[in-house]
């Protein structure tokens, strides 16, 4: 039998994914570990490698569809290995029939039920027609399940009529006016007596609240609209989450960087002869940062459920910054590395974030966050948390400035704020200063021989 190909999963928080392009036609031959498809989702636009080497013998998602992980999207039959649609099912069939794994249901019982006599006291009843489930966001079916509602009946304005979360909003407002317009005139004056009598009953659950639509921006005859890309769309809905699902609030710290700045820049040249990469300010806030978390690990967990994680690993995500989005590669156990691992890890992986070479191991299991929007001209910012993480560290710009030392000197320094934002429903204010007082400390007092020379 041939071996399914599936969706991978990118990232804890990734669901689903958008084939981009198939490397290979069916009926091509394919070598094991070969790009097999492009893939897009919000964290990592990548190639996805052939488990095995053969002939891809069925696609059944083409390109520009967007499906869950786990969902079979081709068919690949070993070398030697004998294949003939009648192998796999549905292989004829179109994707429209197929169901939500990417398979065709087995149609053997019903064409057998077809061809035995109908009795005479039974009129044959039409099958029942499939409704076909629009493409929609994890946030939207999830919108959907709890106020009843059957995606099929909600116009999708998207791409390919993907069901937005406006498109969700505005069909719950039409379905809720035309409640409102359909209801006895009496009833919503008596409706508050009785709740106000009642009141909530024990084990009763609110009503979702449903936000009103927003008003759609009024377009000029000079303006350019354009469909908003898939990382896009996934980087706005999995913001909203964290927002909504963690409690957060950033502190924030200055530091005197002068001292890892002199450090620095009289070793770039023979770091760089030897590393085979440049120095940057990076691997010094790492190294930091991972101490600290080594000090207080809480901020190295996660939230799941009613128990708390605390990860034994620290996978160090790195915030990169793409022309048309952000990606966040980690560091796979980054506490086992020196100063000069440190470096070449981070170099390698935003090298290849750029270039679009990342593997879908490298975008998964991230357990703390840094971003540096410093080189851009930020003096800090609040940066929201990546779930399931619960803290993330951003580093401002390094910057000359005078400063009061040894009481009531003024000196020039290089200053740097850093902001850390953390879920306050696990990590407490105490803690988190700790964690960055910790931070500050490494930071200022950085010994000259750490750095792998």
């Amino acid at each position: 039998m041939p071996t399914d190909v599936i969706m991978p999963q990118m990232g804890e928080s990734i669901t689903e994914g958008t084939i981009t392009k198939w490397r290979v036609g069916v009926g091509d031959t394919v070598e094991r570990d070969d790009p097999l498809f492009d893939i897009a989702t919000d964290k990592v636009d990548t190639e996805v490698p052939a488990a095995l080497t053969g002939r891809l013998v069925e696609i059944l998602v083409p390109e520009g569809e967007t499906v869950t992980v786990n969902t079979v999207v081709g068919r690949i039959a070993a070398e030697g290995e004998a294949w003939s649609p009648a192998l796999s099912e549905g292989a004829d069939q179109p994707a429209a029939a197929r169901g939500g794994n990417g398979r065709v249901p087995d149609t053997a019982a019903a064409e057998t039920e077809a061809a035995s006599p109908v009795p005479e006291t039974e009129a044959p009843t039409a099958a029942p027609k499939v409704r076909r489930q629009p493409r929609s966001s994890p946030l939207v079916r999830r919108m959907a399940r709890e106020h009843g509602v059957d995606l099929a009946d909600v116009p999708g304005t998207g791409e390919g009529g993907r069901v937005s979360k406006q498109d969700m909003l505005a069909f719950l407002e039409r379905r809720d006016e035309s409640a409102a317009a359909a209801a006895p005139e009496s009833e919503p004056a008596a409706a508050p007596v009785a709740a106000e009598v009642a009141g909530p009953q024990a084990g009763d659950e609110p009503p979702p609240a449903v936000e009103p639509a927003l008003p759609a921006p009024e377009i000029a005859a000079d303006d350019r609209a354009e469909p908003i890309s898939h990382i896009r769309r996934s980087i706005a809905e999995h913001m909203v989450r964290s927002r909504r699902t963690s409690a957060h609030v950033t502190t924030v710290f200055e530091v005197d960087m002068t001292r890892v700045v002199a450090v620095r820049t009289a070793n770039a040249a023979a770091f760089e002869d030897r590393a085979g990469v440049r120095l940057t300010l990076m691997p010094f806030f790492a190294q930091t940062a991972i101490g600290a978390l080594g000090e207080f690990p809480v901020l190295n967990a996660s939230l799941g459920g009613d128990q708390i994680v605390y990860h034994r690993a620290i996978n160090l995500g790195i915030a990169v910054a793409l022309p048309d989005g952000l990606i966040v590669p980690v560091l796979q156990r980054a506490d086992e590395r020196n100063f000069m691992g440190l470096a070449r890890g981070i170099a390698d992986l935003a090298a290849r974030a750029r270039g679009g070479s990342l593997s879908p191991e490298e975008v998964r299991g991230g357990t703390f966050t840094i971003t540096n929007p410093g080189p851009f001209g930020a003096l800090f910012g609040t940066p929201i948390i990546a779930q399931p993480q619960v803290a993330i560290l951003g580093v401002g710009g390094v910057h000359k400035r005078p400063v009061v030392v040894d009481q009531d000197a003024i000196a020039v320094r290089s200053m740097v704020f850093l902001a850390l934002s953390f879920d306050h429903r696990l990590i407490d204010g105490a803690v988190a200063d700790q964690f960055m007082a910790s931070v500050k400390t490494r930071l200022e007092n950085w010994p000259e021989g750490e750095i792998g020379l």
